[in-house]
């Protein structure tokens, strides 16, 4: 018999990537920190290319769907696959056609953006042309992936790709409907939605490109690589079932929290509210679920890297969705609403949850992908890992503290009514909290350099690889 194998080269290119893009939407990111500490470096003098207004968008494109896009693709390719016991669906053709037109996708961002071309939605701000290549990569993604699943050789799908098929799913339907809009010319479009409606579709969009894009697909690479690397069953197989179908029902609803004391009907607002509490259920459920498969192999966390991003990752997955349906209680959000607590909420996501699980998988894969037992140094790794962490806690404490502050500020009155303290006062008193957040962006990101060199090294030494496909016994099939 022909032995085949599994299509590993597409899952190296975007391992790769995700290294590479890691590093640029983090630079990025620490660029527009320091420019709210010192405006200067806003460049006025060359032009409007550098300002944080047109950096920004940059930086959150760059980090969700280059860097957190790339591990996505990475892991979902390998995982589909292995756990399928069959080689991608498409070829080498439809595969490849993801990778390069998500790599083309991400170009065309890094250069519009910065020109000024935006359709100003939040983490959807590219305009149509862009848009349109979008949904022709996610269309051809969409079809390696279940056709994949649809050829398995192994009766039962793994609950990692029930996460990743709603994912995928998910951002298809909230991609076209986000950006229904009408050309004006090239580079512009216009919503078809008016104002108040315009908003909600917006936030549906919004809060749920985090709720699948940045939680349900990452959970999926959770619930394939923390069993892998304890040498441990998941906990409760039961339980990520029940963990699947709750979250991916109850987070479609909860969008409207990001719309408190506006124009959005009051209901509207209240519902969201109400199903973002009832979110913090299943998402602790699947937290608590991914922590317990540890049992009986916690010593490994000593020695362990990988390990450690991949828990540590969990805890910032369990605080931030605590922290999130708290932050939609209305009285909450009065306090909230428009300051750093909430930059501070994101980034303990995005960093803590997010970039620690791409990077605990990635340094998982890449060894794997050229044929090695480990990275080329497993001190890195950890220099790596507690570099992170202590860059994480500076950021987030930091924005803690400055929002709020900046909540209590804008809410003092004086006895006619008017405010106590300027707008501009509150900037000025955030100044050194904006200082440490730099210093705790520099940190998360010079542990990316580091973890790019530990990769460099690791693939210079081996060579590029693909697994043969075990054959299976009739038993294994089913």
């Amino acid at each position: 018999m022909e032995t085949q194998t599994y299509n590993y080269k597409v899952v190296r290119q975007f391992a790769v990537m995700t290294v590479i893009w890691g590093i640029v939407g983090m630079l990025v990111g620490v660029l527009i920190a320091a420019q709210l500490r010192w405006p200067v470096l806003n460049l006025d003098f060359i032009g409007p290319w550098f300002h944080f207004g047109r950096l920004r968008p940059l930086h959150t494109n760059a980090v969700i769907f280059a860097f957190g896009g790339s591990a996505l693709f990475a892991t979902s390719f390998y995982v589909v696959q292995r756990t399928c016991n069959v080689r991608l669906f498409g070829g080498n053709i439809l595969p490849a056609i993801v990778f390069w037109g998500w790599q083309l996708v991400i170009v065309l961002a890094a250069i519009t953006l910065p020109l000024g071309f935006t359709s100003s939605k939040e983490y959807a701000e590219l305009e149509w042309p862009i848009d349109l290549l979008i949904t022709v990569v996610w269309v051809v993604y969409a079809i390696v992936f279940f056709g994949t699943i649809a050829t398995r050789k192994v009766k039962h799908i793994y609950v990692a790709n029930w996460f990743y098929g709603a994912y995928i799913l998910a951002i298809a339907l909230l991609h076209i409907v986000n950006n229904i809009e009408m050309p004006v010319s090239l580079m512009k479009s216009y919503s078809v939605y008016p104002g108040a409606i315009d908003a909600m579709v917006q936030w549906w969009y919004g809060h749920n490109a985090v709720g699948f894009f940045l939680t349900a697909a990452f959970l999926g690479m959770m619930y394939y690589f923390v069993p892998k690397q304890a040498g441990r069953p998941i906990y409760s197989y039961r339980l990520s079932v029940v963990h699947f179908w709750a979250l991916i029902f109850t987070y479609m609803w909860a969008g409207p929290h990001h719309l408190h004391y506006t124009a959005l009907p009051d209901w509207t607002q209240s519902l969201g509210m109400v199903l973002s509490l009832v979110l913090f259920a299943p998402s602790w459920g699947g937290m608590i679920n991914g922590i317990m498969t540890l049992s009986g192999a916690w010593h490994k966390l000593r020695t362990d890297p990988i390990l450690k991003f991949l828990v540590v990752s969990l805890s910032f997955y369990g605080m931030s969705t605590f922290e999130g349906p708290m932050m939609s209680v209305k009285s909450v959000n009065a306090l909230s609403h428009y300051t750093d607590w909430t930059v501070g909420h994101v980034h303990s996501g995005a960093l803590g949850w997010v970039g620690f699980v791409s990077i605990g998988s990635m340094y998982y894969l890449i060894p794997r992908l050229f044929g090695r037992k480990e990275m080329y140094s497993v001190k890195l790794m950890d220099i790596h890992f507690w570099i992170g962490t202590i860059g994480i806690v500076l950021y987030i404490s930091s924005m803690w503290i400055s929002g709020v502050m900046q909540g209590l500020m804008w809410s003092q009155l004086n006895a006619d009514g008017t405010l106590t303290h300027t707008f501009i006062s509150s900037v000025a008193r955030s100044m050194p909290y904006y200082l440490i957040r730099v210093i705790g962006g520099a940190l998360y990101l010079s542990g990316m350099v580091i973890m790019a060199y530990n990769v460099f090294r690791t693939i210079s030494l081996g060579k590029a690889v693909d697994a043969e496909i075990p054959q299976l016994t009739q038993a294994q099939h089913h």
